[in-house]
């Protein structure tokens, strides 16, 4: 599996029963925490791994850091980026650094999935419902935190948010004969359902109403902490989706928000949604219903 759908990671068969995920991601600081910022880095980086339904192995650590800082924040951004990945039962394996005027850190991953069990982002069918699995709003929660705007109870609410992995999340979805799922990051929720939609050759119709959405991100939208990759992402689907004038701006803008390690978007058949929501939520996971999948429209995603 290639560059074709847009698809989260490479998979490369091995044999029969086994395939391999490769993935890479990494990103400037969005917490002043040099160890936190080393966990959510690694967490967003294994969220490919768990969206393909696979289990990580291996993690390369990728570092870009200025030779003006002291390196006991490199230090501190590797050991929070190895908690993480032993979290999610994998092991560092070694990586590269090299000198770069802003720091950057992420991780190139390597996962196992057999090879009858990939899921892609080119799966969802006619009557599956659509699951996400964290709410929205860390790109603009992180914007107004960089100004100092945002309250500590929400930018600790993103930062939790954040640091959550998606493991058990993705072990609880591969049970009920999930074909279709993405993480949502960079692209914002309606970049990645439209790259799913596309893929699947569906229309989705999504219910905004029931979106969850991260405390305080409503109020920072309206004060116009929205990032600029949110404006980016609207320019990019301009054309192939129609926002009722209804929704108003902060609604919009949190749609098209870029997330860093945000939650599974997930097309579940009918069938199952309701026990594997139950499973979710057993498991402390916040998983909302937010849609569902229809035959091709004329419009790629509706927004209701």
């Amino acid at each position: 599996m290639g560059t074709e759908t847009s698809d989260d990671a490479a998979v490369y068969r091995l044999n029969d029963e086994l395939a391999v995920i490769q993935t890479v991601d990494f990103f400037t600081p969005v917490v002043d925490d040099p160890c936190l910022f080393g966990q959510i880095a690694a967490a967003n980086s294994l969220s490919d791994v768990y969206a393909m339904g696979g289990k990580p192995l291996l993690a390369l650590n990728i570092v870009c850091f200025p030779s003006c800082l002291p390196p006991e924040l490199l230090g501190e951004i590797l050991r929070g980026g190895a908690q993480k990945v032993a979290e999610a039962g994998a092991i560092i394996a070694g990586g590269h650094t090299v000198q770069d005027d802003v720091p950057k850190y992420g991780l190139a991953v390597t996962g196992l999935v057999h090879p009858q069990r990939v899921l892609t982002n080119a799966g969802a069918s006619p009557g599956d419902l659509l699951i996400l699995t964290k709410p929205l709003g860390t790109g603009i929660i992180n914007t107004a935190a960089k100004g100092d705007i945002a309250s500590q109870d929400t930018v600790r609410a993103a930062v939790d948010n954040m640091l959550q992995l998606n493991r058990r999340a993705a072990e609880v979805m591969i049970r009920y004969n999930v074909k279709s799922c993405t993480d949502i990051t960079g692209f914002g929720f309606l970049g990645h359902a439209a790259e799913m939609a596309r893929a699947s050759k569906v229309s989705f119709e999504i219910w905004v109403d029931r979106i969850p959405i991260l405390p305080g991100t409503r109020e920072l939208a309206a004060m116009g902490m929205i990032p600029a990759g949110a404006y980016a992402n609207r320019d990019f689907l301009s054309g192939e989706i129609n926002i009722p004038a209804k929704l108003g701006p902060e609604t919009t803008a949190i749609l098209f928000d870029p997330q860093t390690s945000g939650g599974l978007f997930i097309a579940v058949p009918a069938s199952g949604v309701h026990k594997a929501l139950e499973e979710m939520k057993q498991e402390g996971i916040r998983a909302d219903i937010v849609g569902q999948v229809t035959q091709r429209q004329t419009d790629l995603i509706k927004l209701i």
